[in-house]
C-alpha cells in the first residue's frame, strides 16, 4: 500500500485543528454549499471575486480553488491574478473545470488557467477531464455523460501534461499523478443528486491542501473522507433535500476511527 491510513487520518486532523483558510473563486450556483462544506471539516472560507482585492486575499490563504462553473472575462482576470499571486507565494491551486465542454469560452478559458498558473489539483468528472487531455469525453450542460474510451489513460495524461494530480470523481474516484495512481471506493449514490457536491469535493480537497504539502496524500484523504461522509448521511436520509444536511452533519462529525474503518482505497 502507498497510503497509510494514519497518515490520511493525520491530515483531516490538521484541518480541524490549523483550521486554514480557503480562497474560493467558485460558481454563483455553489457558492453556499462549498462554504458550507469548508465551515463543517474546520476550514474558513473566503469567496472574494473581485479583482481589486484578490491579491491580497489569496496572500493570506492557505489554498486557492479555482471553479469555472459561472465564467466571465471578470472572474478569469480574477482567477489569474489570484493564481499568480498563488504561484508567487508557494499557495497551491487546485483548478475544477467546470462544464469545461459546453463553449468554447470555457476551453479557452480553461487553456490559460492551465498554461499560466503552476495547479497542484485538477478535479472533474469523467468527460472534463477526458475534454482537457484531449482524450474525449461528451457532455450535457454540465453534467458528464461520457467519459474518454481509457479514463486512466486521459487522467495519466492530463497529469503529465500538467504536473497536477489529477481527480476524476465518479461512481469509483480516480485519482493519478504523474506516477502513482489510487482509487477511492467511498461514496453513494445520493451524492450525485445533490448539485454542487464536485464543486464542494474540491473545496475540501483544497482545506486539507493547506495543511499537506504532498498533493496526492491531500487528494486521496480528502477524497476518501468526502466519500465517507456519504455513506454515513446516506444511512439518515430520505430524499435529496435531507441528504444535503445529513452530508454537512457527516462532514463535521466524521471520526478519525470511522475513516479508519471505513476508507475504501486500492492503490
Amino acid at each position: 500500500m502507498i497510503f497509510q491510513s494514519e497518515n490520511l487520518i493525520e491530515v483531516l486532523l490538521k484541518v480541524r485543528d490549523r483550521k486554514p483558510v480557503v480562497h474560493a473563486i467558485t460558481n454563483w450556483v455553489t457558492g453556499n454549499e462549498v462554504a458550507s462544506a469548508l465551515h463543517a471539516v474546520g476550514a474558513r472560507p473566503i469567496m472574494a471575486i473581485s479583482p481589486e482585492e484578490v491579491k491580497e486575499i489569496t496572500s493570506k490563504a492557505g489554498a486557492l480553488v479555482l471553479n469555472l462553473g459561472t465564467p466571465s472575462p471578470a472572474r478569469m482576470e480574477a482567477m489569474l491574478l489570484s493564481g499568480r499571486q498563488a504561484n508567487q507565494k508557494g499557495i497551491p491551486v487546485l483548478f475544477d473545470p467546470v462544464g469545461v465542454g459546453a463553449s468554447e469560452f470555457r476551453i479557452d478559458s480553461s487553456g490559460r488557467i492551465l498554461s499560466e498558473l503552476r495547479v497542484r489539483v485538477i478535479r472533474g468528472n469523467p468527460s472534463e477531464i477526458g475534454i482537457l487531455a484531449g482524450k474525449g469525453g461528451q457532455s450535457a450542460g454540465v453534467d458528464s455523460i461520457e467519459g474518454p474510451p481509457v479514463m486512466d489513460w486521459a487522467a495519466r495524461s492530463l497529469s503529465e501534461k500538467t504536473g497536477a494530480v489529477v481527480v476524476a470523481s465518479g461512481p469509483e474516484d480516480l485519482i493519478v499523478s504523474s506516477e502513482k495512481k489510487a482509487i477511492v471506493e467511498n461514496g453513494h449514490p445520493m451524492m450525485g443528486l445533490v448539485t454542487g457536491m464536485g464543486c464542494m469535493l474540491t473545496g475540501v480537497i483544497g482545506a486539507f491542501h493547506a495543511v499537506e504539502n504532498d498533493s496526492l496524500t491531500a487528494a486521496v484523504s480528502a477524497t476518501a473522507f468526502f466519500g465517507l461522509a456519504g455513506e454515513q448521511a446516506a444511512l439518515k436520509s430520505n430524499g435529496p433535500g435531507t441528504f444535503k444536511s445529513a452530508f454537512l452533519d457527516a462532514l463535521f462529525s466524521l471520526t478519525p476511527d470511522q475513516m479508519r474503518k471505513g476508507m475504501k482505497i486500492k492503490s
